[in-house]
């Protein structure tokens, strides 16, 4: 078991290094980071979807944002899509599951928010009609996904594509990455706390 045990280390440790070596996606995550602090700064929202370990992790980056990360400073903006349990289940029960980050998205978005869609392969059909949604209202698109892009890949602003084909490689890195990014936000934002 302890080679098991090893090997699953290993893995991670070559997909970190993979990405640490991803000048395009080291580039993307800057982008993010600027562009998420224009949008702050200019009294903007962020909201964040996914499904099963990508919604974790989309409710993991809201909490860093509109809680604390490091320090202790003013909440910005930032939410889950999938947090209202009754809004879920009712939206999937009229209008289909594929629906329910879409409408969210009509009711709450606005021209000059974010949207950050996160899904391993890019394909989950939620979260590309959320992002197709975010993009009719003029919302700034952030894909987080695999190697491949999948379909987000042709809809987003800026894609954060993590270079392996590994479920748990791709959400370890998904959550590496936002924490780097509410890091440089909260220092980038709030200098002096």
């Amino acid at each position: 078991m302890k080679s098991k045990i090893n090997k699953c280390i290993q893995n991670s440790v070559e997909n970190y290094t993979r990405v640490l070596q991803d000048d395009v996606l080291q580039d993307n995550i800057q982008k993010i980071v600027t562009t998420s602090i224009a949008a702050f700064k200019a009294d903007k929202k962020m909201l964040l979807c996914g499904n099963g370990g990508s919604a974790s992790d989309a409710q993991h980056i809201a909490a860093e944002l509109s809680g604390r990360f490091y320090t202790d400073r003013p909440p910005l903006y930032a939410e889950a899509l999938h947090v209202n349990s009754s809004y879920m289940t009712a939206v999937a029960n009229d209008y289909g599951y594929e629906a329910t980050y879409a409408r969210m998205i009509e009711a709450a978005g606005r021209e000059g928010d974010i949207l950050i869609g996160i899904s391993t392969s890019g394909n989950s059909p939620n979260v590309v009609k959320a992002m197709q949604k975010a993009k009719e209202i003029g919302m700034l698109t952030i894909g987080f996904t695999g190697k491949s892009g999948g379909k987000m890949k042709e809809i987003c602003d800026i894609m954060i594509c993590v270079p392996s084909d590994d479920t748990p490689r791709i959400q370890e890195a998904h959550i590496l990455i936002g924490h780097i990014i509410c890091q440089l936000i909260e220092e980038e934002m709030f200098p002096n706390v």
